[in-house]
């Protein structure tokens, strides 16, 4: 857990990178020596940016690679101009980003023995969820639940994330690895 310290230095390093990448300018060098310890830790994070209320980019990674305020102004950068679902954001923009930063434990395997075992394992608002099948692999972070609470929908759109069939999770024994997150919001 980070202190309300670490958490305002996150949003700060996610909220310049989003800047700077909207004026196309590059990134800072971050100085990790003046930075507090735990964010020199490796940590695996995902930056969401969203306008209105509505999605406007999600980056980030399900490993661990590097230290957490690197990540974090690496994916925010990556969510305001990478996202390929979405137009770069624009310097006209930036006021009206929103930024969560999304902090992962490290991913579990979850053991299930069928469909309906799976599906009573899992936990809506606390699991994160990652689907691998074959070389496909999706996630969807603990948050995506509150906007698809049945367990069924939730891991039907995983499945068409990763570009499967909706019913594979029904159908094929697939890898399922779940991780939680602590929040970070503006």
């Amino acid at each position: 857990m980070l202190d309300s310290i670490d958490r305002k230095i996150l949003l700060s390093i996610a909220r310049q990178a989003v800047e700077f990448s909207a004026k196309k300018q590059p990134l800072p060098k971050l100085e990790l020596s003046k930075l507090p310890v735990t964010l020199c830790e490796l940590g695996a994070t995902f930056v969401t940016l969203t306008r209105f209320g509505d999605l406007r980019g999600c980056i980030g990674t399900l490993e661990a690679y590097q230290p957490i305020a690197l990540d974090v102004q690496e994916h925010a950068a990556a969510a305001a101009v990478q996202d390929y679902r979405f137009p770069p954001v624009r310097l006209d923009e930036v006021n009206e980003i929103k930024i969560e930063i999304s902090l992962l434990t490290p991913n579990q395997p979850l053991e299930y023995s069928s469909p309906q075992d799976l599906l009573n394992k899992l936990r809506p608002g606390v699991d994160g969820v990652i689907l691998k099948h074959g070389f496909n692999r999706a996630t969807f972070l603990p948050q995506v639940w509150e906007k698809l609470p049945d367990k069924e929908q939730f891991l039907s759109h995983l499945c068409m994330k990763m570009g499967a069939s909706p019913d594979l999770w029904k159908t094929d024994k697939i890898n399922v690895l779940i991780y939680q997150v602590e929040e970070i919001k503006e």
